[in-house]
């Protein structure tokens, strides 16, 4: 039980690290799109509405993550604890 703990928190530490690691990259290219969507929609084009949904894509994408990987605790703790309760009885 030890073992699987600390095997949880080294994978959680490692992924948290890799997931920040490109965060500089990614925060360098807001000016760039800001700027590009504002010129597009002045000059009468729609690439705006396309960057909105492209938005709201990536700020979905880790709720859902987030989300999935919680049912998947929720349901194995769930099993467990049947399984507990079956293993008591007998």
């Amino acid at each position: 039980m030890l073992l699987k703990k600390k095997y949880i928190i080294a994978v959680t530490t490692i992924l948290f690290l890799l997931c920040f690691s490109y965060f500089t990259e990614m925060q360098a290219q807001c000016p760039m799109c800001k700027m590009s969507a504002e010129s597009n929609l002045k000059n009468g084009g729609t690439a705006g509405a396309g960057l909105n949904n492209g938005i709201l894509f990536m700020l979905a994408t880790p709720y859902i993550l987030v989300g999935l990987i919680g049912f998947i605790w929720w349901r194995n703790r769930k099993k467990q604890s049947e399984e507990e309760q079956s293993a008591a009885e007998y």
